[in-house]
């Protein structure tokens, strides 16, 4: 299972699915939706938070939020 904290800079995925059904609604109300292409742009330099491209434009988000975007093979 790939996930999006998994992904190095400049790498892309298209969101499957989400592990954690508590923060799963939350990540949906900021535009990850399943289906969408997401690139992870920037890592803080101690590695949290993260920044992310989805929906054109970026997000910032924990590592722990970002281990529950399960991304497609």
């Amino acid at each position: 299972m790939k996930t999006l904290d998994k992904l190095k800079i400049g790498e892309s995925g298209i969101i499957k699915s989400f592990s954690k059904k508590d923060l799963a609604l939350k990540l949906i109300e900021m535009g990850c939706l399943p289906g969408e292409k997401i690139t992870l742009s920037k890592i803080a330099p101690l590695g949290d938070p993260i920044v992310i491209e989805v929906s054109g434009y970026q997000l910032s988000m924990r590592k722990e939020e970002a281990s529950a975007v399960v991304l497609e093979d």
